[in-house]
């Protein structure tokens, strides 16, 4: 089979023109770059926010391994299906950051032949969002260190300086630095480092911003640091945020693109799971919730972390109702979680598989706890066999309750996931969801943590030094105990230890640090070794990228 990029080469896409006009977007509200991608602006559409939203579904997935589980694939296959069945349909997805592509992970846009494209703009720089919402972080980052040069009138403690600078690359050297060396004339040095883009509060706020209004508050509410009488600094008060929401306006606006089947597709904003809260924009999600009946969206990693995420925090903040969910899994990620060894995956092993099944087990009814209706999509590899697709729908069948349909979508495209599609629609229109977020608002934030802990990952509880528990208690002083948590840990298992595969149980998950994100409205626990920064891996994806002889890129996929 020809590899994803030379799928991807071998399709001829329609002009971005006609996906609009497909999707019910006029002309006057694109705004193109290129031929196949434009943004669009809500605003130009007639009768836009008066319209009735359409059904929200959320691809998720059990927790990853090295073995894969294909959540974009099938978030993009699920989406052609449904257009194969005559349903008016939109996928809303993330944009890939740059880390990943050129650190383990390589593209980020699905795969075989249920892909978004042109998945080369897609995966690199493509409409420039991450750069305008870097830029806009870094600024505010130079603004704080220039007033403390220029006189300090806010009093700024130099030690509490709670904002570090970011990249859209993985630098494990600049996780801690010492800035402003070299002397008297580059500022006051000082401890600082960098996170990855997609863990900036900028990325979170430009993700849950209802509009340009509603995103220069929110940038004005950013905490950037600490008097020395211990008060709160925001951005506001450094007078950063118009030129912030500048930087940002064009960046705001969502991006248009088609799957190869030309369904369209909404590529906005782009936090990860494990360190932030791991969805697209609301902006583009709303947006495609009024274009079409059926709203295909995915949520980062396990549904542990995204789909937990999506709907504590994004769905919360943003008043959505999802009518059903799909946990993806395969039969070589279960076997995994099963205990069989990563070269042993293309052999049967039942064994394997029904140890494996706890991990899923655990997800689909965390999924339940919410309110939502779960399916699963078992994302079909050539090794699998009969016995152990069987093995899955019978247990799913009569242990949880639920479908589980077999998907060959990689392969097939949309054809292969009509079968998934079907049922999906008829759940999201027949199985009423009763949407509720895990916690109230009014609960405090240790008690959602542990709540988040117990309930979600199967802890026993959580544990964290005074100083820990000095800031949890800082922060309901503060006024800030009715925000929801965003928990960064290892995407890799229900505990803070990567290597624990399957369902652990009675474990205890360490908080190391909270950090407020007030402009995004949620408090960050940041849970074991986890890193906000991410390093190369030894072989980084990196070194295989390269332009051919003919000028086309190899390697990102």
């Amino acid at each position: 089979m020809p590899t994803d990029i030379e799928i991807a080469r071998a399709t001829e896409l329609a002009p971005i023109a006609s996906i609009a006009e497909k999707a019910g977007i006029p002309e006057e509200a694109l705004h193109p770059y290129g031929k196949y991608i434009a943004k669009i602006d809500g605003a130009a559409i007639p009768d836009f926010e008066q319209r009735p939203n359409g059904k929200l579904i959320l691809v998720t997935a059990i927790s990853p391994t090295p073995a894969g589980e294909g959540k974009t694939t099938t978030t993009v296959g699920l989406g052609d299906g449904l257009t194969r069945l005559g349903k008016r349909t939109m996928i809303a997805l993330r944009e890939p950051s740059l880390g990943p592509c050129f650190g383990m992970k390589g593209g980020a846009a699905g795969g075989g032949y249920a892909q978004v494209v042109p998945m080369e703009q897609i995966n690199l720089h493509f409409t420039g969002d991450f750069h305008a919402i870097t830029s806009a972080h870094n600024l505010l980052a130079a603004l704080v260190d220039n007033h403390i040069y220029w006189g300090n009138a806010l009093d700024f403690d130099a030690r509490n300086v709670a904002l570090r600078r970011v990249m859209d690359m993985n630098d494990r050297a600049l996780r801690q630095i010492v800035s402003s060396l070299g002397g008297n004339g580059n500022g006051y040095p000082r401890e600082d480092g960098f996170d990855i883009t997609v863990a900036s509060e900028v990325m979170a706020i430009f993700c849950l911003a209802r509009d340009h209004a509603d995103l220069e508050d929110r940038l004005g509410r950013i905490v950037v640091g600490r008097s020395r009488d211990k008060r709160a600094i925001t951005a506001a008060e450094l007078k950063a945020t118009g030129a912030m929401s500048v930087l940002l306006k064009d960046a705001l606006m969502p991006n248009l693109v088609q799957s190869l089947e030309g369904t369209p597709a909404f590529v906005h904003g782009g936090p990860f799971a494990n360190i932030a809260h791991g969805c697209n924009s609301v902006i583009a999600t709303r947006a495609a919730l009024k274009l079409a009946d059926y709203v295909v969206t995915e949520a980062g990693f396990g549904a542990d972390l995204g789909a937990e995420k999506f709907f504590d925090i994004k769905c919360r903040k943003a008043g959505l109702k999802p009518a059903a969910a799909v946990v993806v899994a395969t039969v070589r990620a279960l076997k995994m979680h099963g205990g069989a060894a990563k070269d042993a995956l293309g052999q049967e092993n039942l064994k394997a598989l029904e140890a494996g099944l706890s991990n899923l087990t655990r997800h689909v009814v965390n999924i339940r706890k919410f309110g939502v209706p779960p399916i699963v999509a078992i994302n079909n590899f050539d090794s699998d066999t009969h016995a152990e697709h069987e093995l899955i729908r019978h247990y799913c069948r009569n242990h949880l309750g639920v479908e589980a349909v077999i998907c060959r979508h990689w392969a097939e495209g949309g054809a292969g996931a009509e079968e998934l599609a079907r049922k999906v629609a008829t759940l999201a229109d027949e199985d009423e969801a009763d949407f509720a977020p895990l916690y109230p608002d009014a609960m405090s934030l240790r008690d959602k943590l542990q709540t988040i802990a117990e309930e979600i990952y199967g802890a026993a509880g959580i544990s964290h030094d005074a100083k820990v528990g000095a800031r949890f208690a800082e922060l309901e002083a503060a006024g800030h105990g009715h925000l929801p948590v965003c928990v960064a840990k290892t995407q890799y298992s229900f505990s803070a230890d990567p290597t624990l595969r399957g369902a652990p149980s009675g474990h205890i998950v360490p908080v190391r640090e909270l950090r407020l994100s007030a402009g995004a409205g949620f408090v960050v626990a940041i849970c074991g070794d986890i890193m906000t920064m991410p390093g190369l891996p030894r072989e980084p994806a990196a070194e295989r990228i390269h332009i051919d002889a003919e000028g086309q890129i190899e390697g990102l996929f």
